[in-house]
């Protein structure tokens, strides 16, 4: 059973603490796992699971034994830990973090803090030969930051969000971000906003570090994963693949191609059945996720005619910017709660948008709202479900809805 409660800190008592000093003293006690082992660390707002799945769909494919830890989860905590593209087993697990208790109580470190600690221990078993490590929130103070051996760096979009622990400008957020660069390290980027571009510069002069700033793949490349911005994700994945050759690994064009080919990251536009009916599963939940599924949005056959959007948004999101960026005069919007999660609701949506108040509908859950759309007639195109990857972990982890 794939409950762990038992033995990781409830997030809303343990949630967002970020230091790194309790990494730094509980690594240095376990005798620093994995120091040696060269690490991708792939930092930023949007896209960053996405960058992670091409890297380790073509480190799997050139047969390189690979330890990769993302975050958050859609249905198992052991998605957050896996080995040449397999999930630690439940039971790994559980024994892993059982360990790990004194130590967690000697250093109260936070939930992220201590899976990353366990997925650390677990390629050092395994004897990884490279990582890919996913920052979880920032990054200067990121526990993925703790590990000493970062040399390719490997950055996603950065935007507006997490604006309570990161600051409330695009330059405050991007310093945060880019701190977790070490010296020497190869950065790869693709467009960044201005602002982002010069902090980016900045860093990597001060860091002594080399900037590449890639432009997103052409049509002849065949991704895994839908929408245009995979092509900028891949990019940035494709220069990260490319600086490992001066680390000793020369990966074949043939390999990276088969790689891309093959990525697979579930809950970004992705298509899942309700039944007979299909529909649109994104889990785009800050502003500038929401001008990414915008522009999808306009290329989707019979979008002028209106689109129907599920939206379940946590409190602390920009939920009015999102809209605002996502709806068309002709769409409409059901408005449901995260599961588990104090959200927006419709009234407090029309208080800051009262233009709105015909677009927008209410309802207790998905189940209510997928009913009522198909007792009146399927929508075309299909409606799509966004704001929330807990929502979009809920249906897996029910059976709501299943994948194509």
């Amino acid at each position: 059973m794939d409950d762990l409660s038992d033995l990781i800190p409830r997030f809303d008592l343990r949630g967002m603490d970020l230091q790194l000093d309790r990494m730094d003293a509980a690594l240095h006690e376990l005798d620093h796992p994995c120091r040696t082992i060269p690490a991708i660390q792939v930092l930023g707002t949007n896209g960053k699971g996405s960058i992670v799945s091409f890297l380790e769909s073509v480190l799997c494919a050139a047969g390189l034994r690979c330890g990769v830890t993302t975050s958050p989860h859609l249905v198992s905590w052991c998605e957050r830990i896996r080995i040449q593209g397999t999930p630690i087993a439940i039971e790994t697990l559980r024994s892993r973090l059982q360990a790990l208790q004194p130590l967690n109580e000697r250093h109260r470190l936070t939930p992220f803090e201590l899976l990353v600690t366990a997925a650390l221990l677990e390629f050092h078993r395994h004897a990884c030969d490279l990582l890919v490590l996913e920052v979880g929130l920032g990054g200067r103070l990121d526990a993925t930051t703790a590990h000493p051996c970062r040399p390719v760096v490997a950055v996603a979009s950065i935007g507006m969000d997490h604006c309570e622990h990161l600051g409330h400008s695009l330059t405050a957020i991007a310093t945060e971000k880019a701190a977790a660069i070490p010296p020497q390290a190869t950065v790869i980027s693709g467009a960044q906003a201005p602002e982002v571009q010069e902090v980016l510069e900045t860093t990597c002069r001060t860091q002594q570090a080399t900037l590449h700033w890639v432009k997103p793949l052409n049509s002849s490349w065949q991704l895994g994963l839908p929408g245009a911005i995979q092509r900028s994700n891949a990019a940035v994945a494709l220069g990260a693949l490319q600086a490992l050759s001066g680390l000793g690994w020369s990966l074949p064009e043939a390999v990276i191609q088969e790689g891309f080919a093959k990525a697979h990251w579930p809950g970004r536009l992705q298509t899942v059945h309700w039944g007979v009916h299909t529909l649109r599963l994104d889990g785009a939940h800050n502003p500038p996720a929401a001008v990414q599924l915008a522009e999808e949005r306009s290329q989707w056959s019979g979008a002028c005619n209106g689109v129907v959007w599920i939206l379940a948004i946590q409190a602390h999101k920009d939920a009015v910017a999102m809209l605002q960026t996502l709806l068309q005069p002709q769409d409409q919007a059901w408005i449901i709660p995260v599961p588990s999660h104090r959200s927006w609701s419709r009234s407090a949506l029309l208080q800051a948008l009262p233009q709105l108040e015909h677009q927008l509908q209410e309802a207790d859950g998905l189940d209510s709202v997928l009913h009522q759309l198909s007792s009146n007639g399927w929508p075309t195109p299909m409606p799509i479900v966004a704001g929330s990857l807990y929502l979009i972990g809920e249906l897996f982890a029910r059976g709501v809805v299943t994948a194509e």
